[in-house]
C-alpha cells in the first residue's frame, strides 16, 4: 500500500511538473516573447502598434480587408491601399520619412543594413560556388528550342485559353503578368499600338521564337506591370537567431517583412509619377530605371530571387505577343477593378477583355 501511496505522489508531481513547463512555454510564447521582442526594437527607436494577447492586429486586418474589398476600386493604378490596406496604414502612420526625422534616419539604416546582409549572403555563395545565373539561361533557352521543335504545341487559342482573360482563376505568376498585361494595354491603347507595331515588325505573321523574343523590347511594357502590379506584393522572413546589421540587432524571433507592393509605388523612389503606367521609365534597362539601387523586386531580390523568373519572363513574351499579332482588345463594360492579393496578385473578379481580330471593326 506505500508502494502504491509513492507512486502515486510521483506520478503527481510528475504531472504537476510537466503542466508546470507546459504552462511556462505557453506563456512564454503568448507574452513573455512577443514583449520582449516589442521592447527590444522599440528600444532601438521602431514604432509601431503595442503587442495585443495572443490575436495581435489579426482582428483589425480582416476587418479593414473586408470593408476595402467590399466593392471594386476605382479604375486605377494607385492599389495599394486596395490591396493592403493595413500596411498601408501602418507605414503612413509609424514610417512616414517625410513627417518624421527620427524616423527617416531609422529608415535609411533599414536600407543600409539590408544592402549589408545581401551583399554578405552574395560573398558568401559566390565562395562556396560558380553563379548559377548562366546555368538558368541555358535552361530557357533550351526549353524554348524544345517548345519551337514541337512547334510549340499552341496555337492562338491555346495561348488565351490558357491565360484565362475571359475569367481569369489562375495562381502562377505566367498566367497573372500576361493577364495584367492585357488589362493595362486595353486601359492604354496607345502602347498597345506600339506594343503591336514592334511586334509585327519583328515576328511578322511568324509564330514567336527565341531569336525574335530577345529583340523584342515590349520587355519594358512587361517590367512596368510587374512594378504596378507584382505577383508577389510581399515577402516575409523569419529571423531564427540573433542577427546584427550595421547599427541594428534584430533577436530572434522578429518577423522581417519586405512590402514590395508599397516600395514599387513610392514616390520618393519612382518620383511623383509612381502609381502611373509609364513603360519607358524602363526604356534602359532596370539598372538605370531604379539608379541601381534595389527598388524593384517582382521576383525577389538576392541568392534567393525566383530561379523560373527568365522562363517566366519569357513565356509571358511569348503569350502577349501572339495575342498582339493576332487581336486587337479593350476591356469589357463588366470588368469590375478588383485586385486582390491571393497568393499572387490576381483580379478578384476575373479580367473581362473583348478581343477582336485585327482588321475587324
Amino acid at each position: 500500500m506505500e508502494v502504491y501511496h509513492v507512486i502515486r505522489d510521483l506520478v503527481s508531481l510528475l504531472v504537476v511538473g510537466l503542466l508546470m513547463i507546459w504552462g511556462w512555454r505557453a506563456l512564454n510564447w503568448v507574452w513573455l516573447a512577443p514583449k520582449r521582442l516589442e521592447r527590444c526594437l522599440r528600444q532601438q527607436g521602431f514604432a509601431g502598434n503595442t503587442y495585443r494577447f495572443l490575436f495581435g492586429d489579426i482582428k483589425q486586418l480582416s476587418t479593414m480587408n473586408r470593408q476595402t474589398r467590399a466593392k471594386p476600386m476605382p479604375l486605377s493604378d494607385d492599389i495599394g491601399p486596395y490591396v493592403a490596406p493595413f500596411l498601408h496604414q501602418i507605414v503612413n502612420q509609424f514610417l512616414s520619412t517625410k513627417t518624421n526625422r527620427e524616423m527617416k534616419m531609422k529608415h535609411r539604416d533599414i536600407k543600409e543594413s539590408l544592402r549589408e546582409m545581401i551583399k554578405r549572403r552574395e560573398k558568401a555563395i559566390k565562395a562556396g560556388e560558380e553563379s548559377n545565373e548562366d546555368l538558368l539561361d541555358i535552361l530557357v533557352e533550351s526549353n524554348i528550342r524544345e517548345m519551337e521543335a514541337k512547334n510549340m504545341g499552341m496555337s492562338i487559342e491555346d495561348v488565351i485559353e490558357e491565360c484565362k482573360l475571359f475569367y481569369f482563376a489562375g495562381q502562377e505568376t505566367t498566367s497573372v503578368l500576361p493577364v495584367w498585361t492585357m488589362v493595362l494595354l486595353a486601359r492604354y491603347p496607345d502602347w498597345q499600338s506600339k506594343a503591336r507595331e514592334e511586334v509585327l515588325h519583328v515576328l511578322g505573321d511568324s509564330k514567336p521564337n527565341a531569336d525574335g523574343l530577345n529583340r523584342l523590347k515590349v520587355t519594358m511594357i512587361l517590367y512596368e506591370v510587374l512594378r504596378l502590379y507584382p505577383s508577389a506584393t510581399e515577402l516575409g522572413r523569419s529571423v531564427p537567431k540573433e542577427i546584427k546589421l550595421g547599427n541594428l540587432l534584430l533577436p530572434a524571433g522578429t518577423e522581417v517583412s519586405v512590402p514590395i507592393l508599397l516600395i514599387h509605388h513610392d514616390k520618393d523612389l519612382w518620383g511623383d509619377d509612381a502609381r502611373e503606367f509609364k513603360p519607358e521609365r524602363f526604356a534602359e534597362g532596370v539598372s538605370k530605371a531604379t539608379k541601381s539601387q534595389v527598388t524593384f523586386l517582382p521576383f525577389g531580390w538576392g541568392p534567393r530571387i525566383c530561379i523560373g523568373q527568365n522562363f517566366a519572363m519569357m513565356e509571358a513574351k511569348m503569350a502577349v505577343a501572339m495575342i498582339l499579332q493576332h487581336f486587337w482588345f479593350e476591356l469589357s463594360p463588366s470588368y469590375a477593378h478588383t485586385p486582390c492579393s491571393m497568393v499572387t496578385l490576381r483580379p478578384q473578379h476575373g479580367a473581362q477583355i473583348i478581343l477582336h481580330k485585327l482588321g475587324s471593326n
